[in-house]
């Protein structure tokens, strides 16, 4: 059974950072693309970043761009989301999603496997 942990969530203050990390049973994610989307209430899931899986190439939304970076340990089986000057309109459940031999889409609907989700909220 393929599961998705997201942790790393929580309650930080504008500027503050986190650090998400999903960890990934029951497959191997080395020929994964893996991204992370968020959902903030009343809003359809959107997309933040992804990571291909054959040369690393990176995809970021423009709304966060020079302030989260996502990298991958195929050895551990787990990426992370470093996120860095928060704001408030961070604020929303992070989902991390692998897709197999993907190049990184911003598509949701391109993504076989989810995690359940990490809140992360953002006080100003």
């Amino acid at each position: 059974q393929v599961q998705l942990v997201e942790s790393g969530g929580g309650l930080v203050q504008a500027g503050g950072s986190l650090r998400l990390s999903c960890a990934v049973s029951g497959r191997t994610i080395s020929r994964d693309a893996m991204g992370w989307f968020r959902q903030a209430p009343g809003k359809d899931r959107e997309f933040v970043v992804a990571i291909n899986w054959s040369n690393g190439n990176t995809y970021y939304a423009d709304s966060v761009k020079g302030r989260f970076t996502i990298s991958r340990d195929n050895a551990k089986n787990t990426v992370y989301l470093q996120m860095n000057s928060l704001k408030p309109e961070d604020t929303a459940v992070y989902y991390c999603a692998a897709d197999h031999y993907g190049n990184g889409s911003s598509r949701p609907n391109a993504y076989e496997y989810w995690g359940q989700g990490t809140q992360v909220t953002v006080s100003s």
